[in-house]
């Protein structure tokens, strides 16, 4: 049975360079993340100011367990890390993974940055074997949700009580996921984006 083998690895186009997490990158990481506290209200867990160092710890320990891989984003254009995301909820013999634990700082987002993290996320997913990529976010979070539409994956409906966030609010989770066969059509969506920035 072929299991989806994914890898720590550099991911590069000419807009975003992803780089797994390292020591070396905690305190780009840490100035990255350490702004707008009301976008992280709404997050499962909080990076910003106080709560960076137990979020960087377990997003590490994820890491060593090979259940997660966080990749600090780095923006070609200035060269400063703008943000993080990661794979994580890595099931090989599934064939399965989510995109997420996404922030960018506010001058990063509405351009190249995130739609250039998803091309490069979901074609490293989908290179190491896997046949759905899942994509969930905060059922209260309409922006984001037409965000990962417009990526052209699929609602699959809402998880009640799913997640219970760091501020103590019992969640509804809106799931979407993009699968093998989608892949060619979301691919060739994203691609005609990017180059909208080119």
């Amino acid at each position: 049975m072929t299991r989806m083998a994914l890898s720590a690895a550099v991911l590069e186009d000419r807009f975003v360079r992803l780089e797994p997490f390292s020591e070396a990158l905690r305190e780009e990481v840490r100035a990255a993340l350490d702004c707008d506290p009301e976008a992280w209200e709404i997050m499962v867990g909080a990076a910003w100011g106080p709560h960076f160092d137990g979020w960087w710890a377990s997003a590490m320990a994820a890491m060593a367990s090979v259940s997660r891989i966080p990749w600090a984003v780095r923006e070609k254009a200035s060269g400063r890390v703008v943000g993080t995301t990661s794979l994580y909820e890595i099931k090989p013999d599934y064939r399965r993974c989510e995109i997420g634990s996404t922030f960018y700082r506010p001058e990063a987002r509405g351009g190249p940055v995130n739609p250039a993290c998803k091309r490069l996320l979901l074609g490293h997913a989908f290179d190491a074997g896997a046949v759905r990529v899942e994509i969930i976010t905060d059922a209260i979070n309409p922006g984001s949700q037409a965000a990962i539409r417009k990526l052209g994956a699929r609602d699959e409906g809402v998880l009640r009580k799913h997640k219970i966030t760091w501020t103590g609010r019992i969640r509804d989770t809106a799931q979407f996921a993009i699968l093998d066969e989608d892949w060619p059509e979301v691919r060739a969506r994203l691609e005609a984006r990017l180059v909208s920035y080119i």
